[in-house]
């Protein structure tokens, strides 16, 4: 298990809301009233590292940053 942590954050003008960081991780990503990307855990603890990577690769607007703290 990686024992970094990271800070996520969501660039709301380029989501678009395709949602699908809620669905690779959902216990980082949430999603808003107007059905964009909220981040639910800042930081984000080493166990959930790999989930918001995954969910910020999978976006195809490139919204989400995900920043490592060692």
């Amino acid at each position: 298990m990686d024992s970094k942590s990271a800070e996520v954050t969501v660039d709301l003008n380029r989501c678009m809301g395709h949602a699908r960081c809620h669905s690779l991780a959902p216990a980082v990503y949430d999603l808003d009233d107007e059905g964009k990307s909220v981040v639910i855990r800042n930081p984000v603890p080493p166990e959930l590292v790999n989930e918001a990577e995954e969910g910020a690769q999978a976006c195809p607007e490139h919204a989400i940053t995900v920043r490592y703290h060692h």
